[in-house]
């Protein structure tokens, strides 16, 4: 039986916070402790959005006078107790079979939605189907026959492609975990001017990730890009080399070279070399270079 416990406290009642991962996702979330030694690896009840949840610390305690965020900070009911882990490992076996069971319905309604992975809440008082959808979904008589099946509150929740890679992780192009996966908490659009910024080939199949939508950190490190392109010259500018005229044809700030094209030749040169040969200054902007000197 799970033990019932008071979880309206207080934020102003909390000492610390703590970082949870869950099984479902891999990201920390901030959760408020009071009075519990917690240390990362422990296995805690916490009350989420969803209802009760197990989940495990992934660093410990950190006095509540340091959390700076906006959002509120949910409770640490206790601390995982052998009954709780139990039924956590029940419930993963059961939200396979349901999961199972709802396949087969959306097949026999003909809905257009894709399941990717449903969960009971700790005290099995709710079940959360997750499904990815390109339309809105009519699933009133879907939930009809969970319902009958299942017994429990059904809860259908439709998320878009970003967020199933999210949930669904793997490894980007550069080697490492998805950043959505791992840190990014919110998806704004990306432009394809970003990829422009960043001198990119214009490739949409390379410069998507594993949902289809244009990379994340297109967005990221796109002021990195804007800021060191400060320091060069723009595409097209005139210079001379030893007298002769040279177009610079195009810039790379990751090894800070600099090409130059005449109709007889092209180099490709340091930044430092470049500036050094052809005397180059980055032009003041136009509002500072009109500006009397007082």
């Amino acid at each position: 039986m799970i033990e019932e416990k008071n979880t309206n406290i207080s934020p102003n009642h909390f000492t610390h916070y703590v970082g949870v991962t869950f099984d479902h996702n891999k990201r920390s979330y901030y959760f408020g402790s009071e009075g519990l030694e917690l240390k990362e690896g422990d296995k805690v009840v916490v009350e989420t959005v969803r209802g009760l949840e197990v989940g495990t610390i992934s660093y410990e305690p950190v006095e509540i006078e340091k959390y700076k965020s906006v959002l509120e900070l949910k409770p640490v009911i206790r601390k995982a107790t052998d009954v709780d882990l139990r039924l956590h490992e029940i419930n993963a076996k059961d939200a396979v079979f349901a999961l199972d069971i709802c396949k087969n319905e959306v097949e026999k309604l003909g809905l257009d939605m894709r399941l990717i992975c449903c969960e009971y809440t700790l005290d099995k008082s709710k079940i959360i189907f997750t499904y990815v959808a390109d339309d809105r979904v009519d699933f009133r008589e879907l939930l009809k026959v969970l319902a009958s099946r299942l017994h429990t509150r059904i809860e259908l929740r439709q998320i878009g492609s970003r967020d199933k890679a999210k949930l669904v992780g793997g490894i980007g192009m550069c080697g490492l975990p998805l950043c959505c996966s791992t840190f990014l908490n919110e998806f704004d659009g990306i432009s394809i001017s970003r990829a422009k910024n960043q001198m990119l080939a214009i490739n949409i199949p390379k410069l998507s990730g594993h949902c289809g939508k244009l990379l994340c950190c297109l967005k990221f490190e796109d002021d990195a890009y804007t800021d060191l392109k400060a320091f060069f010259p723009d595409v097209g500018t005139k210079v001379f080399i030893d007298k002769v005229e040279y177009v610079v044809n195009s810039i790379n700030v990751i090894s800070k070279t600099v090409r130059v094209d005449s109709p007889n030749d092209i180099k490709v040169l340091s930044l430092e070399d470049f500036k050094k040969q052809t005397g180059w200054k980055k032009p003041k902007p136009k509002h500072e270079a009109n500006k009397v000197v007082q």
